[in-house]
This record gives C-alpha cells, structure tokens and sequence, in this order.
C-alpha cells in the first residue's frame, strides 16, 4: 500500500471504532446528517440517478423522483454507518428469513450453489446472516483502487465469516467453490458492457452480466436469489429465491432473476443503488 492507502486504512479504522460507541440513536443522527451533505453538496452521480429512477419509474413526477432519491440518500447512509459499526451493530436487528429450506435443499445436493444478488437493500446484513450461520459464501467481489479501503471492508466482512474471491481470478478458482459445494456469491445488476446479454429491467434493455447462467449450464448448481430487504427501524427480511428456468438458456435464467429483482425494487424503491449507470450500453441496431 502506498502512504494514501494506508492512511485511508487507518482512519476508517480509527472511524469505526468511535462509531461503534456510539449510540443507536446517535448513529442514526449521524447517518441522516451525512445524507443531507451528500444530497445538497455532492452532486457525484446524483445525475445519473435521477437519469435512472425517470427510466424506471416514468410515471414519478419530478417530487416524486426527488423524493425517492432523498429516501435513497438515507437508506444507504445509514447502511454504511451500520457497516462501520459492524459486528455490534446486528445486536439489536432482527431478521426474518424467508426461503432457508430451499438453500438448505440446493446445498444437500452437493454441487454448491450460486447465490445471485444486487446492489440493494441491506445487502452487508444478507452477508452478515449468511456467514454467522456458517453458509460457506465465497464472494467474488471488484477490488477497489484504494488499497487501504479495499483492506478494511474485507476485513469487516470476514468478521462475519465470509470471504472474497476477486475477479480477475482464474475460472478454475470459481468452479471449485461450486466443486466444493460453497457458495458462489454474484452481484449481477451492473451494466455488463458488450459481453452482456440484453435483458429488460423496467421496459428497458440493459446490459446483464451473464455470469451465473454460465456457471448454472456447465455444473447444474441450483441458483438461488438473495436479497435483504429493511422493514422497519432495525427490522429486515432476507429472501432467498430459488431460480428455477422454464427454458435452460442464458437468456431465459438471466431474464428471470432480472425481472425478480425489478418486482422487488417496484416496492422498495429507494432500497436500490441507483447511481450506477445501469443503461449505459444500448443494444446495437
């Protein structure tokens, strides 16, 4: 690590620990606070993200829109101060599972199983819950050019007992987890580029990576859907959906978790990551 690594180690390091004595109220505050900055001061992909909730919800007036991004702001703020908080900030959380049984069955079957997932929700919390219940998450995940950054989430997510495979790892590494019977984690709602497969998601074609179809065709490991959704205050609810195709192709499994997802997001909105550039690339004509 180079000095601005290691001095953005440090201070999130140093961050985390006064967050964590903190008080639940108090980091709420702080959330709220931060949020309202990043709102009105920080005008980084807020562009994009009006550009993407107009895309997938055309009916929204312009409060609307401006209203789901403010709740935005909130619901991720108070995410990553729950973060820097981690472990003691799942204390006093409490989650309701829907669809162990069916990851508990997909795992019996010995083939591992591949976990598709989303930038929404409380997706650290779905981590967290996975890995203290000793579910063998393997997730491949983006190293993040700060070095000192990258080095602190890994290490809060290990806390929780699951680990990171980075991309860019040789393919033998990825099928051995599933050879393994782990757990083969996927964050798969980001623009792929042109090695995508164009699905819809909200009426509009957009580039999907095609990873966990791939996987699912050469091993047959069951695809399981997961998300965490927030309820309430403290209050969250973990789906675990299984993906099951009618047609066995890469379009057909990439489509339907797609458009899973997209149902989920309709009645959470400000529960999703809008400010990645999800229609970037568009079909060729």
């Amino acid at each position: 690590m180079n000095f601005t690594d290691k001095i953005t180690y440090h201070f999130l390091r140093t961050i985390s620990k006064v967050i964590e004595k903190f008080s639940l109220r108090n980091q709420v505050v702080i959330s709220q606070h931060i949020a309202s900055i990043l709102y009105h001061y920080i005008p980084k992909r807020k562009k994009v993200a009006i550009k993407n909730l107009k895309t997938a919800f055309p009916e929204y007036s312009d409060i609307g829109i401006q209203n789901t991004l403010k709740k935005c702001y909130k619901f991720l703020s108070y995410n990553f101060i729950q973060f820097l908080a981690f472990p003691k900030s799942t204390d006093s959380i409490k989650i309701q599972i829907n669809g162990q049984t069916a990851l508990d069955d997909a795992l019996e079957k010995g083939k591992g199983v591949i976990l598709i997932s989303a930038h929404f929700g409380a997706w650290e919390i779905l981590g967290h819950w996975l890995g203290v219940n000793n579910y063998p998450l393997r997730g491949v995940a983006q190293t993040q050019k700060n070095k000192g950054a990258n080095k602190f989430f890994e290490e809060k997510r290990q806390l929780s007992g699951i680990k990171h495979i980075y991309r860019k790892v040789g393919m033998d590494v990825l099928y051995n987890i599933l050879k393994e019977n782990k757990m083969l984690g996927l964050v798969s709602d980001q623009d792929a580029k042109n090695k995508g497969i164009f699905v819809n998601f909200f009426n509009t074609p957009a580039s999907t990576h095609k990873g966990a179809a791939i996987f699912h065709l050469n091993t047959s490991a069951p695809m399981i859907f997961g998300l965490c959704i927030q309820t309430g205050f403290q209050e969250y609810k973990i789906e675990l959906i299984p993906i099951i195709p009618v047609n066995n192709t890469i379009e057909d499994i990439t489509k339907q978790y797609t458009l899973t997802l997209e149902k989920i997001i309709r009645k959470y909105p400000e529960q999703y990551f809008w400010f990645h550039n999800r229609w970037k690339t568009t079909p060729l004509k």
